[in-house]
């Protein structure tokens, strides 16, 4: 582990990746005690504060919203929903896509290209059409969001992992496994899934950040979580109609997102740099 990382840190943009990843996860989890106030809390007489860097006067780094509520607060709130959502969705989707991937390789015949042919009929359809249905119609919820977006992205697990499982297939030690009469779940589980993790691991980091955006958007169009949940996209599409006269209220959630995005695609891909074997011999 210790040499891993030693490795992982040659590269500065990935440290500094890493770095943010790590702020953004430090601020999620210990936002209720970071918050200097209730993200909800509204003030009218403390509408559209500007931050205090810019000279303004007040207790509100960031500034305020128009209903005065401090955006500082409602940036950690939605560090929390956001990094939820990117990764639960995550899990959903990679479970799915993992054992429809695992399936297809190494069945090829009628499950996998049962499989492959519902991998193409989605992949067919853009996926923000379908997010954006399928929200309409079950209504906005966090969960909602979270099985929306879990259940529509996991084709992009299945054809990586299916194109693995076929080369893996005819190696030795998997036609040793079948001599040996082992169950195909066993040779699923034991044999096959260890060696496609690497290829798991490095979707999964892309695809955390994939989520938050997505989240967001929905969220700007108000398809996403309900409104009272303070969510990043939520607060630039309340921020847009400010923009003229109080652009942080719609920036600084946007530069959250960017900065958030960035972080976790610099981390992405080094852990693609460092576990795909073929750039792993460019590099030594």
């Amino acid at each position: 582990m210790t040499i891993f990382l030693r490795r992982y840190l040659k590269s500065y943009l990935a440290a500094l990746g890493l770095a943010i990843v790590l702020l953004v996860v430090f601020a999620a989890l210990l936002s209720r005690w970071l918050m200097p106030f209730d993200p909800d809390a509204q003030d009218i007489l403390q509408r559209l504060k500007a931050p205090l860097w810019t000279g303004s006067e007040g207790m509100h780094v960031l500034g305020t919203d128009s209903l005065g509520r401090d955006i500082f607060s409602r940036i950690l709130a939605g560090a929390r929903v956001s990094l939820l959502i990117g990764v639960a969705s995550v899990v959903i989707s990679g479970s799915i896509g993992v054992t429809l991937g695992l399936v297809a390789g190494y069945d090829d015949k009628y499950a996998g290209r049962v499989i492959m042919a519902v991998t193409d009929i989605q992949l067919a359809i853009p996926f923000l059409v379908l997010a954006l249905a399928v929200a309409a119609v079950v209504g906005p919820s966090l969960w909602n969001i979270v099985a929306i977006l879990g259940v529509t992205n996991w084709v992009q697990y299945a054809r990586v992992v299916r194109a693995e499982c076929l080369v893996l297939r005819e190696r030795e030690f998997i036609q040793a496994a079948q001599t040996m009469g082992i169950s195909t779940p066993m040779i699923l589980l034991r044999h096959l899934l260890p060696n496609v993790m690497s290829s798991v691991i490095v979707i999964s980091s892309l695809l955390v950040a994939k989520m938050i955006l997505f989240e967001s958007s929905l969220s700007f169009l108000g398809l996403g979580v309900p409104p009272e949940t303070p969510t990043w996209g939520t607060m630039i599409s309340e921020g847009r109609d400010y923009i003229g006269n109080a652009w942080w209220v719609a920036t600084i959630p946007g530069v959250a997102i960017f900065l958030t995005v960035v972080g976790i695609n610099l981390v992405g891909d080094r852990l693609r740099d460092l576990l795909d074997p073929r750039l792993r011999q460019v590099e030594t």
